[in-house]
């Protein structure tokens, strides 16, 4: 039953896009993650802000993560009209994001389990970011 659900593909909204995020969105629609790192306390944060929310500098930049990651936790929505499952997915470069677990029978996530990012197509707009096992 889990495979049949997922053969469905949930339509997604497109991302709203500020001024702040354009870069982001650009990269994802390139294939690429994104993710900001504090150039005064060193610390990489999502979701991407201008402000880092460790010690408040405005001195932060773009760096491309390595789309890989680690389940932090997550919970399979089996309710929707068509399942999916949310997820915290601790990346490599050390900040976790709230996320979607794709093109995976759900009944055999982990905690702990390796991830890798894919982009996932919107409703006229950028690509979403979310993670299968990898």
């Amino acid at each position: 039953m889990a495979a049949q659900a997922q053969a469905k593909e949930r339509k997604l909204p497109a991302p709203a896009v500020s001024p702040e995020t354009k870069d982001y969105w650009d990269a994802a629609a390139q294939g690429r993650l994104l993710v900001r790192k504090c150039t005064a306390c060193g610390e990489a944060h999502h979701y991407p802000r201008t402000i880092c929310p460790f010690c408040f500098s405005d001195k932060t930049e773009w760096i491309t993560a390595s789309g890989k990651g680690t389940i932090y936790s997550y919970s399979v929505m089996r309710r929707a009209p068509v399942p999916y499952v949310m997820a915290y997915v601790t990346l490599a470069e050390g900040p976790s994001m709230m996320t979607n677990i794709v093109d995976c029978d759900f009944d055999r996530l982990r905690i702990g389990q390796e991830v890798t990012v894919v982009f996932k197509p919107t409703d006229g707009g950028a690509p979403l970011p979310m993670f299968t096992p990898a």
